[in-house]
């Protein structure tokens, strides 16, 4: 056929690029597990690859139990990809392994399931806006993340980075990657186009309205805008850190509303053991004003707890009551 080696290795260049960074390191972790299982059985070399439907059969079954069931796919994918790319042909038992792997889901132990969470409901999101301070830059940027992703209906990696060191404005949205538009209804539409995902080199538009009540995006937004001024071409959610300017991280995302979730349940329980006002609204660093509409929001839920206890229904209502003009 007249092919150079170049002409060779530019196969394998371009095939690379068939699966994203963060998929390879995955597959890489497959790989890794599938030649030490290959090295236990004293299978050859050679045997390896092309890799037979028996030994992949043998492999999924052999770690089924030890790997949750989406672990032990993903190391097989990446047993396929590394064979594909070297060119080596790939034939399973596809009906065997759809089976196999439905069973090694089956058999996962349940410690390595990840349990489930409680989901994200317009209430719940008004729970974590109330212990959040948002003229703080960290959490004025993770409510408006948080808003963002709900009414877009998106996943938060597409809004947030990895790591603080990888931000990428050809990957990674940014403000200037944000319009208005109308729908066809002619009702008004934020889009943010994200430049590049797994599933489009091109990228992809996701898009919100403005919504009535406290969980609003388009206000969560200005909110953000007006403490961190993100730079034009820098994270969507950046935010002000020592003098410059922070990437919010999917870790650091999760953190802060893992805490405020943990301080919205920890001061109700400290409020319903009977606990002073006064001591809970310092141990929670509350503001007056908040701190009141948050009494004035679960009232309902305290009132056994303050007719049983009188002192507490007269501290209640010293805090609630407008004051006398």
């Amino acid at each position: 056929m007249n092919l150079s080696t170049a002409n060779l290795q530019r196969i394998e260049e371009v095939l690379a690029h068939a699966w994203a960074k963060s998929t390879c390191k995955s597959y890489s972790s497959g790989l890794l597990v599938f030649h030490v299982f290959c090295d236990k059985k004293s299978i050859p070399e050679p045997q390896h690859a092309p890799a037979s439907s028996l030994l992949m059969s043998s492999f999924v079954s052999t770690i089924a139990g030890a790997y949750a069931g989406q672990m032990i796919t993903n190391y097989l994918y990446g047993v396929r990809a590394w064979q594909i790319l070297h060119s080596v042909a790939w034939c399973l038992n596809e009906p065997e392994m759809e089976a196999l792997l439905k069973a090694a889901t089956n058999l996962a132990l349940a410690s390595s399931k990840r349990k489930k969470r409680q989901p994200y409901t317009i209430n719940f999101i008004t729970v974590l806006q109330e212990n959040l301070n948002l003229d703080d830059p960290l959490d004025a940027s993770v409510f408006a993340c948080l808003t963002t992703t709900f009414y877009a209906a998106a996943r938060v990696g597409k809004f947030t980075v990895r790591r603080l060191d990888i931000f990428d404005p050809h990957i990674h949205v940014k403000p200037s990657d944000k319009c208005h538009e109308e729908d066809r209804n002619g009702l008004a539409v934020t889009t943010f186009h994200i430049p590049r995902t797994k599933a489009s080199v091109n990228g992809e538009d996701i898009y919100w309205a403005r919504q009535d009540g406290p969980t609003d995006p388009e206000a969560a937004w200005d909110n953000h805008e007006s403490v961190n001024q993100p730079p034009a071409n820098g994270h969507l959610f950046a935010y002000h850190f020592k003098g410059g300017y922070r990437p919010l991280t999917k870790t650091k995302f999760l953190e802060r509303l893992r805490s405020a979730a943990h301080d919205a349940g920890s001061t109700l329980e400290y409020l319903l053991r009977g606990l002073p006002f006064d001591v809970v609204k310092a141990k929670g660093r509350w503001a007056s004003n908040v701190f009141t509409l948050y009494l004035w929001k679960h009232a309902q839920i305290m009132a056994p707890y303050m007719q049983a206890t009188p002192q507490l229904h007269e501290s209640f209502a010293r805090y609630t009551m407008p004051p006398i003009r």
